[in-house]
């Protein structure tokens, strides 16, 4: 759950389409060069990229281009460099889970969202003790000095 947390919170999850259409335009490309940027310095993990549209056309024909808009994504996702095996294209569950509701065409409701869904089966970081080196390393890289000043000593003055 804290990765799933983590990536939503440090990259965008969603990518939206045209009407109609699984074309990745310019801000979901650069949306998903972020998401593939994120998901290579975790190879132990695994994502599902669920596809969803507006409510305009029938059922079958939204869970179609659900499904192809999700294919989309993890097709450019794997260009980047993310291993296949770690990438699942899914459709949504079509008119259950529209971000807005309306009949008519809405951009926000044609979407692909990415999502953290657990680890990779038998991952060699994940049981041989290298799983560490990830973790640390994002420590490292995630570490912020709380403070500018240097080795100040009680009296104020500089201890180096």
């Amino acid at each position: 759950m804290a990765l799933a947390n983590r990536f939503s919170e440090e990259v965008n999850s969603t990518v939206n389409f045209a009407f109609d259409s699984t074309q990745l335009d310019h801000a979901a490309r650069m949306t998903l060069q972020q998401q593939a940027s994120w998901i290579l310095q975790f190879p132990e993990v695994r994502f599902k990229v669920y596809g969803h549209t507006d409510l305009v056309g029938s059922d079958a024909y939204n869970r179609s281009l659900g499904l192809r808009r999700a294919k989309t994504v993890v097709s450019y996702l794997v260009a980047r460099g993310v291993n296949r095996d770690r990438l699942e294209a899914v459709v949504s569950l079509g008119k259950e889970q529209p971000l807005v509701v309306t009949q008519g065409r809405e951009r926000r409701n044609r979407r692909t969202v990415t999502e953290v869904t657990g680890f990779v089966d038998r991952h060699p970081t994940v049981l041989d003790g290298k799983y560490a080196e990830v973790v640390y390393r994002q420590y490292v890289t995630g570490a912020k000095p709380q403070t500018e000043l240097v080795g100040l000593s009680a009296t104020g003055t500089s201890s180096e």
